[in-house]
């Protein structure tokens, strides 16, 4: 842990030496994050409030939640996009601007004070502001591997849009211009890694969804523009549908690990990196690819069971 500082107790004061909220709301979106959910919270603790919108959890995620201050809604999950929406149209926000942080991320002491003075600016252009995550894996930041950094919209004016509807990877759909914060803030993740595991496990089946649909039915709606010249969030989008999915299933696995391991200096975060990368850019890509080819075998059927059939419609 570096010698940045959560929680309240160093938060910035007013005259007099009171303490000052910011005009901000924070959402955090839960299930069973007994094991992050404190340190979430004490990290945006300088926010004029926090909501929790916990997916019932059956540990301790909401009493923990709610010792530290947090406004706690149960909603049953419908998938990360629909949830976030779910809470943005009918959460009782006091603010305009709201913070969308994970349990297992973190805000660090200086990018508060970036995002005090984002949220107080009544001249900003601005309706949303991208921020960029370190992750730390095994209490290393991967620093390399094409993971930092990457731009994500976290910071936004919650009457300036929504959630595109996809089960993963969804992004905020912007009504007008987003600037960037140049601290980034932490992604640390408490639980073991057989937690890890089991988390991209249930996330290689959303991947698996995604690109049967992106690939074969047709994309989603409301999705978030595919252009290379814009920002990196549409430029990774366009990559994806443009080059990414087109490529051989088989192929895949391969080609991620020797990106992002090689060409993209994953080497260069010791055995983290290598563990990390071995994970995320070659295991995980691996199990969509066979679950992608379960769910085509699934819709094409046995053979045997097609020539019986024998109707036009299931030739």
């Amino acid at each position: 842990m570096s010698a940045e500082i959560y929680g309240g107790a160093q938060q910035s004061t007013g005259v007099g030496g009171s303490t000052v909220k910011a005009a901000l709301s924070v959402l955090v979106i839960t299930h069973n994050e007994e094991r992050n959910i404190a340190a979430c919270l004490e990290s945006v603790a300088w926010a004029s409030e926090v909501f929790v919108v916990d997916s019932m959890s059956s540990d301790t995620t909401q009493d923990i939640a709610t010792k530290h201050g947090a406004k706690v809604y149960p909603h049953v999950f419908e998938g990360y996009a629909k949830q976030r929406n779910w809470a943005l149209k009918n959460l009782p926000f006091s603010n305009n601007w709201v913070l969308m942080v994970d349990a297992d991320e973190r805000i660090p002491e200086r990018l508060r004070e970036e995002i005090r003075k984002a949220v107080a600016d009544a001249n900003s252009p601005f309706e949303g502001y991208y921020m960029k995550p370190r992750h730390f894996f095994l209490g290393r930041w991967i620093k390399h591997g094409s993971l930092y950094p990457v731009w994500i919209l976290r910071l936004v004016k919650r009457s300036a849009g929504r959630f595109e509807d996809r089960p993963m990877n969804e992004r905020f759909l912007l009504r007008g211009e987003a600037g960037h914060l140049k601290e980034p803030f932490d992604h640390r993740d408490s639980r073991p890694l057989s937690a890890w595991i089991a988390k991209h496990n249930r996330y290689s089946d959303l991947e698996a969804e995604e690109f049967i649909q992106e690939r074969f039915g047709g994309g989603y709606g409301s999705a978030l523009p595919v252009r290379w010249w814009k920002n990196q969030p549409e430029r990774k989008r366009w990559m994806k549908l443009r080059i990414w999915n087109r490529l051989p299933l088989l192929m895949r696995p391969f080609l991620l690990f020797a990106r992002n391991y090689f060409f993209k200096a994953g080497f260069l975060d010791g055995k983290e990196g290598f563990i990390f990368h071995v994970l995320w850019s070659f295991w995980f890509p691996f199990l969509v690819v066979a679950k992608v080819t379960e769910r085509q075998k699934a819709r094409i059927g046995p053979p045997v069971l097609q020539a019986e059939r024998g109707r036009p419609e299931n030739r």
